[in-house]
């Protein structure tokens, strides 16, 4: 497979959603007191989503009295206008955006739950067939696609560039969708790109060279990401959010024990067929997030200077949700 007819098979997942549109709030009779029973959920085409589709799979909102329809998102920072005016309740975010959310001041954000954290080889900066980089030294210079500037590809490529002498400023960083980043890489337009799974065995199977996994070495035990929500939500929607939580939570806690769960519904949401599913490295799908992780995570962004403080990680996870 050429890496230009990768593209063309990805690209379909930036325009699939697995329902529709936002929902206005429900009426709670018959639904145990629900502020609302109807949610838009933002979600990113990867893996790390595999959880909320999980529930719905098999009938956990439902169980609670809620319908969840989802929406196709890049990143979290454009749908932040839909957060604020609450015509869409959650989202999946990295950690690094949601830091970096809450430390602009743009809205002010919870990590509502949990979903995957780094492991070996989920993550990574790729080369295309041919190309004469064949380490990340030979990436000085160059210039490197990530998905959104100054969030988690950038931040963990910066490290593992250090770790080898290089400094941030010697690489150029640009911003494009994954789903386009692999056409960029064929046609020459990017020297390399940072990936995420399906993007990266996509990347791999169509003759690319993965020069730095990403997550190992110094970047190892950091959290990737998680569903997030607005601290106003969970005011105005205390019941509403524990009956969300539960149904997520029980589903993480499936996806933690059976690989199997999550390779079930990755195509129902990517278009990646189940033999490649089953073919991709996941990191871990614990319950809780990773402190020492989190923590190491937010100090590289503000050594970076994509953080104006240090925040105190575990005041951005919500609380008493039952």
């Amino acid at each position: 497979m050429k890496i230009a007819h990768a593209t063309a098979a990805l690209a379909l997942v930036a325009g699939l959603a697995a329902c529709g549109g936002a929902a206005a709030p429900t009426a709670t009779s018959g639904s145990g007191g629900l502020e609302k029973t109807q949610l838009l959920v933002g979600v990113v085409p990867v893996p790390s989503a595999a959880p909320l589709f999980i529930a719905e799979k098999r009938g956990l909102f439902k169980a609670e009295g809620l319908t969840v329809k989802t929406e196709i998102i890049q990143a979290p920072q454009a749908v932040m206008p839909k957060i604020l005016n609450g015509s869409m309740d959650a989202f999946l975010t990295s950690y690094v955006s949601l830091l970096s959310i809450n430390d602009s001041g743009a809205a002010r954000l919870k990590l509502f739950q949990h979903s995957q954290e780094s492991a070996p080889g989920v993550a990574g900066v790729v080369v295309p067939k041919g190309s004469p980089v064949r380490s990340a030294t030979d990436l000085k210079g160059r210039t490197i696609a990530v998905n959104v500037l100054k969030a988690l590809g950038q931040t963990v490529t910066n490290a593992h560039l250090q770790q080898t002498g290089l400094a941030p400023d010697d690489v150029k960083y640009v911003a494009m969708p994954f789903n386009e980043q692999l056409g960029a890489l064929a046609s020459g337009k990017v020297d390399a790109a940072w990936l995420v799974e399906p993007f990266l065995t996509a990347a791999k199977k169509a003759g690319g060279t993965e020069v730095i996994d990403t997550m190992s070495g110094p970047t190892a035990g950091i959290p990737i990401d998680g569903w997030g929500v607005s601290e106003d939500w969970l005011t105005r929607n205390p019941r509403t959010a524990a009956a969300f939580h539960r149904a997520l939570a029980e589903a993480q806690q499936i996806a933690a024990a059976d690989r199997g769960a999550i390779d079930e519904v990755i195509p129902t949401y990517t278009q990646i067929d189940a033999a490649s599913a089953a073919a991709m490295k996941l990191g871990a799908f614990s319950m809780e997030p990773p402190l020492e992780g989190f923590q190491k995570l937010a100090d590289l962004l503000v050594g970076y200077g994509y953080l104006k403080s240090r925040p105190v990680v575990a005041q951005q996870i919500a609380t008493g949700l039952g």
